[in-house]
């Protein structure tokens, strides 16, 4: 099989998880994958070495996305929401517990939070578990996001366009995770190859560390790194 471009991000960007971050993005770097868009968490407690870090980052020409505000629920939000939750999104899918209106809200807070700090404003979100909610276009419209990536590729805010994008992910850190997700991948890979469309390589920070590692070091390997979700989708 021929190798796809690859279209790289590492969610879960939090204070307890940047020494995870940190290798990973060193192992990208010298994988050739220099400019992985990284998912930013913002309501976790950040402190001023995490904030450095994150300027460092933003200067060495890697792209901060917003990826939800806790990335975390206390309580599920309904029957769906559980089914979703077991399935798939455990405790993450944030949005799914929310009314459309708090979902605008805390997607409108995520963005101020980076310029508050001194970085620069988010032209793309990622909710956690890729799981959006019942937000509608009109209400996304109004936010300052150009691109919002859901489970089948990346959305065009300003004109509800959705670029259909293979995805791939590797945090298999359960025996049926890893056989879904192997079985995926390759579906995914395939699609990408077919098409001539970028794969979306989606890395967690204990990627490295689980039963699919070697697997994604291979994809890394062998796969061309594409420019950065702010540069993938025109205007």
């Amino acid at each position: 099989m021929n190798a796809p471009d690859l279209l790289v991000s590492i969610h879960d960007v939090m204070p307890e998880t940047l020494p995870r971050v940190r290798a990973l993005v060193r192992a990208l770097v010298a994988a050739g994958h220099e400019t992985p868009t990284l998912l930013v968490v913002p309501g976790r407690a950040w402190d001023r070495d995490g904030l450095r870090q994150l300027a460092v980052w933003e200067a060495a020409g890697l792209e901060l996305a917003a990826h939800g505000w806790y990335h975390r629920v206390r309580q599920f939000g309904g029957l769906w929401h559980r089914l979703h939750g077991a399935l798939f999104s455990r405790r993450a899918a944030e949005h799914l517990a929310l009314s459309p209106d708090a979902v605008l809200d805390r997607m409108q807070a995520a963005a101020d939070w980076f310029p508050a700090r001194g970085l620069s404003r988010p032209t793309t979100y990622v909710p956690p578990a890729w799981a959006l909610g019942r937000v509608e276009g009109a209400g996304l419209a109004r936010l300052p996001y150009r691109r919002i990536e859901v489970t089948r590729g990346l959305l065009e805010v300003a004109g509800g366009r959705l670029w259909r994008l293979p995805l791939a992910g590797y945090e298999a850190d359960t025996v049926p995770r890893r056989h879904f997700l192997r079985a995926w991948n390759a579906v995914q890979e395939g699609r990408a190859v077919r098409r001539g469309r970028p794969l979306r390589v989606a890395i967690h920070p204990r990627d490295a560390e689980l039963a699919l590692a070697g697997e994604l070091h291979a994809l890394l390997a062998r796969g061309r790194a594409t420019p950065r979700y702010d540069a993938f989708l025109p205007g």
